[in-house]
Order: structure tokens, then sequence, then C-alpha cells
């Protein structure tokens, strides 16, 4: 039987976070040491809460969360994303109020310490801006050798961003701490909007959440309600994007990628139109990708299967026990 590897996330809980904390809690692949949130779709103190409430929920309230950077390495933070993941960040559900608290160290602090504590197989996933996890190559710079590996949800390789043109969120959100992180000295996997964007969750997958007999699925089904209304305006359809659970999937191995070629990739932190654009270097889709002497990303493309009945099935298989109620509230779309 293979033991679950390890993992420290790195989240902004909103409602595709949400689904990715749930998956590395059912996943026999993972085991979740340590949580660090950061502002994104919330600030990290919405996302905290979130992700605590979430934690009690799924009967996980033993997994230590701790709050991380509020604003980003340059600038401030920009408000979050309410539209897209409503008010309270988790589509306007209300969740009954975990009794844990946060514990007393940062986020980045977390990381150095679970990475010191399970070195070299500590596994990293940062579903946000990556301003904590610079923060922690700051404390520690020999931390890239001490994990095992890195993946990031966030960039566009080919596809358009979701931000500007160029720029997807969570890279854009803090560009400085991006650049860091795919300059550190270790193999960065990169889950981008190219892989993302194709990889959809649809009405029927909802309603399979809905039914079920545990307050997880349920939870988040009715969360989709809100994200599904948002991506409507973009697919012309109830249906979403599955950025952050495709990234746990893929960080613990549930699914695999189908073209991930490793290439040189930066981050453009100047103040024009291209600021927040990842740039990956693809001109070697020519000739199949060859092997590039000194790339450290791997930048996923697509995958082997079709994600979205993976991740019901994994849903799907919480226990029917509740530990809290879920309650829906007047959202506005």
């Amino acid at each position: 039987m293979t033991t679950p590897s390890p993992f420290y996330l790195d989240c902004d809980t909103g409602i595709d976070d949400a689904l990715a904390l749930a998956y590395l809690l059912a996943s026999p692949l993972a085991c979740v040491k340590g949580i660090g949130t950061v502002s994104g779709n919330v600030s990290a103190a919405a996302g905290a809460r979130n992700t605590l409430d979430l934690l009690q929920l799924a009967g996980h309230a033993h997994i230590p969360v701790a709050l991380g950077a509020h604003d980003p390495l340059a600038g401030s933070f920009g408000g979050g994303a309410p539209w897209v993941h409503g008010e309270n960040g988790i589509g306007g559900v209300s969740l009954t109020t975990a009794a844990v608290s946060l514990v007393g160290e940062s986020a980045a602090e977390m990381l150095v310490r679970l990475a010191r504590t399970y070195p070299g197989t500590l596994r990293v996933l940062a579903i946000g801006p990556l301003t904590n996890i610079a923060e922690a190559l700051r404390l520690e710079p020999s931390l890239p050798s001490l994990v095992e590996s890195v993946t990031v949800m966030g960039g566009a390789a080919l596809a358009p961003g979701n931000i500007t043109p160029v720029a997807e969120a969570n890279i854009f959100n803090d560009p400085e701490a991006a650049a860091l992180v795919l300059a550190a000295d270790w193999d960065v996997t990169l889950v981008p909007l190219d892989v993302t964007m194709t990889s959809v969750l649809e009405e029927r997958h909802r309603q399979q959440l809905l039914v079920s007999s545990s307050p997880v699925p349920r939870a988040l089904g009715e969360m989709l309600g809100y994200y599904f209304r948002f991506y409507e305006g973009i697919f012309g359809r109830p249906c979403s994007a599955m950025h952050d659970p495709l990234a746990a999937a893929l960080a613990v191995g549930g699914v695999k990628a189908s073209v991930a070629p490793v290439v040189r990739a930066a981050v453009d932190t100047s103040d024009g139109p291209g600021r927040g654009q990842t740039i990956c270097d693809m001109r070697g889709s020519y000739m199949g990708y060859p092997p590039v002497k000194g790339a450290r990303c791997r930048v996923v493309l697509s995958l082997e299967q079709d994600f979205a009945p993976h991740l019901v099935e994994t849903l799907l298989g919480f226990p029917e026990g509740a530990t809290a109620g879920v309650q829906q509230v007047p959202a506005v779309a």
C-alpha cells in the first residue's frame, strides 16, 4: 500500500481552493501537514476562516492553519474577486464556525518548519499568489534542497490570461513573488490556464455532489452554483474551469499529464502591459519539446484523461458522518 506523501498547502481559499483542499483530504495519496493562507481570491484572514471551517466540516480540524501575507511583496492587496467567489469567498455558503484557531507561526514559518521536519519528502502545493513561498525562500535559502516537489497553479503559457490579456490571476497578484519562486534552485510544475481552462466541471457533475449523503461534497456543490454563474459568461453554459483541484490532483499523482515540456520560465515584473505574464519558452514545440539545458519549469499543457470524473469520484468518497451544518445564504450573482 502506497504511503501518502506529506503536503504543505498554500491557498487563498475561494471556491476552487475549497475543491482542492477537499480533494487532498479525500485522496489516499496525500497527508496534509499544514496549510498557509495568502490574499488573493479573498484576504488571507478570510481565506484562513474558510479553511478552518472547511477542515472542521470535513473532520480534519487537527490540521494546523497559519495566516500568511495580506499584501504582495510590492503594492497592496487589491480586494479579492467577490464577483467570482462571492463576498465570503465560498459562494455565499455559510459554514459552522470552527472551534479551533490559527497557529501562532506565519505561513512562511510553517513551510520552513515542515520542510525541516520532512526533509526530502515534503510536497508544496501553491494555489494562490506566491507571496508566502517567496517569504519562505527568504527565511530559509536552502528550502529548495529540503522539499521533494513544488506544484504551482498559475500562469498562462500559450493561452490568454484571465486578469489581463497575458496574465493569470495568481501570478498577476504578486509578480515579484512569482519571479522569485520560478528563479529558485528547484524544479517547479506549473499548472497554467492552458490546461485548467480546458478541464471543465459540468452541471451534471455538480448535481452528483449535491445529492451526496456527505456534507462535504454537498457544500462544494452549493459553492459551485455561484462559480458556475460566473463561468457561464465565459463558456456560455453553467460549468466551471477546475484550476486548483487539477493542480492538487497533478501534485499527488491522481491524474497524469500527456504533454508537459520542461522549459525556461520567468515572470514579467515591469509596470507595462505585460506585468504578471508568465513567459514560458515554448519554441521547442516544433521539435516535440527536446530537453533544454538549465530548464526547471515543467509546464502542464494537457492530460491523459478527462479530469472531472476523477475529481467527482474522489470528492464523493467522504464519509457520511456530518461534523457541522451547512446553510445557503443569499448571494449576489
